[in-house]
């Protein structure tokens, strides 16, 4: 897209410009339970800038629970995560407002089930975060969203409300939300898991293209042909542990542990035999 007078530039619409070597995003030790259960049982993983990590596994294995705290929507129990080189976050100690202020504002999640505000357009569900939490003049965060919502198709549907979309269309704007933050993470909360199986790859086209232009993602899904085409490391979990990691085609077509060899026939092959 050509940007005009009044619309952004490409930077805009770019991922955050690289910097050093340093990982983007550093998970150490992260512990999380609810009550008994135990969801998350000493989590370790780094994500380079430009990377797409894909987090597969069963329901219930601590995968979105990585990504809400991640977001700041969870507190771990224990553990640190460290974004671009700063200071470590230490959830084994009270937790400050501007820590869960930072996480927020380095990252973006998308839902599984889109999560749009029902009484507000397209456009204003877009803008209400660059304008309310980040304090961006309301004329720029506009031009951002129109360009946004041109890059995926949607241009027509500014001023339509939820209710007036299919559930791919309300994904690819729950996307543009997120990227109209500027972000340096995309969280991505199994994004296809709620809609119609013909709606799906027009869900996914989006997300390739961004992992093409070097956003850096961690996602979770169930989608391992996505995963196995876009990621650049697979992360399996199950029980709360990462049980094995690694290339996407080497994860996914030669694993070493049994669990996820186990995993992969029922989702690979659950017709034979």
């Amino acid at each position: 897209m050509s940007p005009t007078d009044d619309s952004p530039g490409d930077d805009a619409l770019a991922p955050p410009a690289p910097g050093d070597d340093r990982p983007l995003l550093r998970v150490s030790g992260l512990q999380k339970s609810f009550g008994s259960n135990l969801v998350l049982d000493g989590v370790d993983f780094e994500v380079r800038r430009g990377e797409v990590v894909a987090l597969i596994g069963p329901s219930g294995s601590g995968k979105t629970t990585v990504l809400r705290s991640l977001n700041g929507l969870e507190t771990p129990d224990a553990g640190t995560v460290t974004f671009d080189g700063g200071p470590a976050i230490d959830f084994s100690k009270p937790v400050s407002k501007a820590d869960r202020v930072a996480l927020r504002d380095r990252s973006a999640m998308v839902f599984q089930h889109h999560n749009l505000f029902p009484h507000r357009t397209v456009l204003q569900n877009v803008i209400e975060g660059p304008v309310h939490a980040h304090k961006v003049p309301r004329a720029e965060a506009t031009a951002r969203a129109d360009a946004l919502l041109s890059r995926v198709g949607l241009s027509e549907k500014r001023d339509a409300y939820p209710f007036e979309l299919s559930g791919g269309q309300q994904q690819r704007v729950g996307i543009v939300r997120a990227l109209a933050l500027q972000p340096a993470l995309l969280l991505f909360d199994e994004p296809t898991s709620a809609l119609d199986v013909e709606l799906v790859g027009e869900v996914l086209l989006v997300l390739k293209e961004l992992a093409d232009e070097g956003w850096t993602m961690v996602i979770v899904t169930h989608e391992l042909a996505f995963a196995r085409e876009v990621a650049d490391e697979v992360l399996f979990f199950d029980g709360g542990v990462i049980l094995e990691r690694g290339a996407p085609k080497t994860l996914l077509s030669h694993p070493t542990h049994e669990r996820t060899r186990r995993f992969l026939d029922r989702i690979l092959r659950p017709f034979e035999g």
